[in-house]
């Protein structure tokens, strides 16, 4: 890249961080310590505000630069992500918004200790969230290396080293100064510059070809190197059974894994009450249907006016395809239209992956201070005043929320260091995996299922837990193929790259046989008062 891409870039970069760091710093000034504060927002965002605040949580690295990757380097079946993230939202939508916003407090946990034995659930619980965070914020960081790695010319492995632990520390200041309030605004900031991006884009790749979407599709075929082949199903995960295992692995993880991610999750306490919890979700489904919808065209865009052969050279997951197709329709390389077009889109992908880090690292530094923390911590003497008791305990709970977001930045750089040359939304493929083995079914057991008991629920959370990440240990993501993250060793014994094909059965069947298995009654009282509050909001925080 020229120095004015990398100038002009680098100071919209300045202007987001500066703009972010002021609102993290202002919301600083006005918060009183309260969890409630940290961890929600004090409840007092709008619909709308939490429409766009989820949108922007979930649009991610991945969403922007992976799946337009994924298309551009394998086209039909790189869409399989855009159909899947959207297709997720109606499981959310009509299964758990409302029942986790009228049942839980601050996390995934709340929802299943309500009426479980609270310590071994909500160490389960949290562990799990911790284990989803910190695949998920992998993704991001990648992402974020990939980016500027491009931006300096794709030759400096420090550059792109530096720039991991310099989104690690930023998102830290973000979480530890700001909580909820300031991550939320962040995330509304970021929706609308990445809408506004995406849709500036979209319409500049549709009116190079005409607004014809179909001459956009044969020449992003013959620009491929695979001619109509790059249009039908199998270019990826066609061929042997193994690569149509690995399809519907994917899938299964991509559509029931939104459900069980601590970050989406924690949203839903951010609004009054349950009917606003619905209708956020609503606003939300139109912001990223249409996004993902673009990131088709993008993704198309970028195989018909870079070429697949291009954006392989330049990252060979394809993370950058987008910013080459900005640079490419701007006027190419040099030019002064192609040089503020690479800036703008670096800048909003950037500003993506900034805000994203910062709602996951939250929601996992929830899980450590007010599931693991709050359980292993020693239970109010007696004679003790409660009131000042509790106060004192919320105090000390946010401290310890601030203090995990720096352990938890400190493992996501470590291991964004590590796996930097694999494809972002492969990763958070991943962690949507592991979110849907382990968090989903002790969510959908505990609302639905009368029977269930606390050993259910604590197996059904290891249960899917530890297999999903041995699994992924065990495949070709880490060792024994080229793109493997130890690619000199192969102790791959599991063919599949995607581990959800097993590991969500798994961790619903281990929730059942813990239940059956399980010599302590289900607490019929606690269910129905659980079933009251999930349907009608009675009781609700």
């Amino acid at each position: 890249m020229s120095g004015d891409h990398q100038t002009l870039a680098l100071l919209l970069f300045s202007a987001f961080i500066a703009v972010t760091l002021g609102i993290t710093t202002w919301v600083s000034r006005n918060r009183h310590g309260s969890a409630e504060e940290f961890y929600a927002g004090g409840r007092l965002f709008s619909p709308m505000e939490n429409g766009f605040a989820i949108a922007g949580d979930y649009m991610s690295a991945a969403s922007f630069l992976g799946i337009s990757g994924l298309i551009a380097l394998y086209g039909y079946d790189g869409m399989l992500y855009s159909v899947g993230f959207l297709v997720a939202w109606l499981v959310v939508l009509f299964l758990v918004a409302e029942l986790v916003r009228n049942c839980g407090r601050f996390t995934l946990a709340d929802v299943v200790a309500s009426r479980m034995k609270e310590r071994p659930v909500r160490i389960a619980a949290g562990t799990s969230s911790v284990a989803v965070s910190v695949l998920y914020l992998v993704a991001q960081m990648v992402g974020a290396g990939s980016l500027v790695a491009l931006l300096l010319g794709g030759t400096s492995e420090a550059a792109r080293s530096w720039t991991v632990i310099g989104v690690g520390a930023l998102m830290v200041v973000y979480v530890s100064m700001g909580g909820m309030r300031a991550t939320t605004w962040i995330q509304i900031v970021k929706a609308v510059l990445l809408m506004a991006g995406a849709i500036m884009m979209t319409v500049l790749v549709l009116a190079r070809f005409h607004g014809d979407f179909n001459q956009l599709l044969n020449s992003a075929a013959e620009r491929s190197g695979h001619g109509r082949e790059f249009l039908s199903p199998g270019l990826r995960y066609g061929g042997d059974w193994t690569a149509r295992l690995d399809f519907i692995s994917l899938g299964l993880a991509l559509v029931l894994g939104t459900a069980g991610l601590p970050h989406i999750l924690s949203r839903f306490y951010t609004v009054p009450t349950a009917r606003a919890a619905r209708r956020s979700v609503v606003w939300s489904i139109g912001l990223i249907g249409s996004f993902y919808l673009m990131t088709i065209v993008l993704g198309f865009g970028a195989a018909a006016v870079v070429g697949t052969d291009e954006v392989r050279k330049s990252s060979a997951a394809g993370n950058t395809a987008v910013p080459l197709l900005a640079l490419d329709l701007g006027g190419g390389a040099g030019s002064t239209g192609g040089t503020v077009l690479f800036a703008i889109v670096a800048a909003v992908a950037f500003a993506t992956i900034l805000a994203v880090v910062a709602g996951i690292t939250l929601a996992s530094s929830a899980s450590v201070a007010h599931d693991l923390y709050a359980s292993l911590r020693r239970r109010r003497p007696p004679g003790a005043s409660p009131g000042r008791r509790g106060r004192h305990a919320q105090r000390s709970e946010v401290a310890v929320a601030r203090v995990a977001a720096i352990g938890i930045g400190a493992a996501a750089i470590a291991l964004g260091l590590l796996a930097r040359d694999l494809n972002v939304a492969f990763l958070v493929g991943l962690a949507f995996a592991v979110a849907a083995s382990s968090n989903l079914p002790v969510l959908l057991y505990s609302l639905f299922w009368r029977n269930f008991t606390t050993r259910g629920a604590v197996w059904s959370v290891y249960g899917g837990l530890i297999p999903a990440v041995l699994l992924v240990v065990l495949s070709p993501v880490v060792s024994g193929s080229p793109e493997a993250l130890f690619p000199g060793v192969d102790f791959h014994v599991f063919p599949l790259q995607n581990p959800g094909l097993v590991s969500i059965p798994l961790g619903f069947l281990a929730g059942w046989v813990g239940t059956v298995l399980s010599a302590e009654p289900a607490d019929e009282a606690k269910h129905a008062e659980t079933e009251v509050r999930a349907l009608t909001g009675a009781g609700a925080v």
